[in-house]
């Protein structure tokens, strides 16, 4: 049975991976800013969607259409792109935080909520607990990320991006330390198939310090999980969410 899912689950990661490298090259520019004012006093925040490692913006093609027709305005919703040559983690987790004070600033909101795509969410959550963002991401949602380390693609450790997402990093074992007081909820979406996470647990987060809840996915792999429709309506349904669970685990199934 297994073996049956397993199939079905790379045959639609090479039919994604084919079509994302047909739209990889609209994602490439980075996404033009509009000052926007929200339309109404406590509306849903902002979303920003981070992409993976090697990715763009274009990867949030699909997930951005069904936020969309769930209500977000169009300009609430902003993808950031990061150099690929970036080296260090922690640079882009500060990039990341000025994008989301010049969101709030031009939106007039006082919080947003984060998307990331596995390197994405790391990214994210550095930024959370490291850098004070807590203070302005009210959820961070985090697809495939490797919250514990992964070691898929070994020789891919020359990169060093990739060796800071290895178990027992130096920013790994920054973001196992104390974070007492944090405000941001997190949401971790894994899958019992994604490939890229060794082992497939590596992309729950336990923290005892955080708001965490684990969303179990089955039938998909990595590339799969920000564009399956199942895996949107479930974001979606966080995002529209007001009461974190603090340590809960929650399932899902995707045909």
């Amino acid at each position: 049975m297994r073996v049956i899912a397993l199939f079905k689950a790379t045959t639609l990661e090479l039919a994604i991976l084919a079509c994302h490298l047909l739209l990889y090259p609209t994602g490439v520019a980075p996404e033009r800013r509009r000052r926007v004012p929200v339309t109404a006093v406590g509306g849903r925040p902002p979303v920003v969607l981070l992409h993976g490692f090697i990715d763009n913006r274009s990867v949030f093609v699909l997930l951005r259409r069904s936020l969309v027709r769930s209500g977000r305005p169009p300009q609430h919703l902003e993808s950031l792109n990061y150099s690929p040559l970036t080296c260090d983690l922690r640079t882009a987790a500060a990039l990341l935080g000025r994008h989301v004070e010049d969101l709030c600033s031009r939106t007039g909101h006082p919080e947003v909520d984060v998307v990331g795509h596995s390197l994405g969410g790391l990214i994210a959550r550095y930024y959370v607990q490291r850098l004070g963002g807590d203070r302005r991401v009210r959820t961070l949602v985090t697809l495939g990320t490797p919250h514990a380390g992964t070691t898929f693609a070994p020789l891919a450790g020359a990169h060093p991006l990739v060796r800071q997402m290895r178990p027992g990093s130096s920013v790994l074992r920054e973001l196992s330390e104390p974070a007492p007081q944090c405000r941001t909820r997190f949401v971790s979406f894994w899958s019992d198939l994604d490939q890229a996470m060794v082992p497939a647990e590596t992309a729950c987060l336990r923290h005892p310090d955080l708001i965490a809840e684990n969303v179990r996915v089955t039938g998909v792999g990595h590339l799969a999980l920000p564009v399956h429709p199942a895996v949107a309506a479930a974001v979606r349904r966080v995002l529209e969410s007001e009461e974190p669970t603090a340590g809960a685990v929650d399932s899902m199934s995707v045909a």
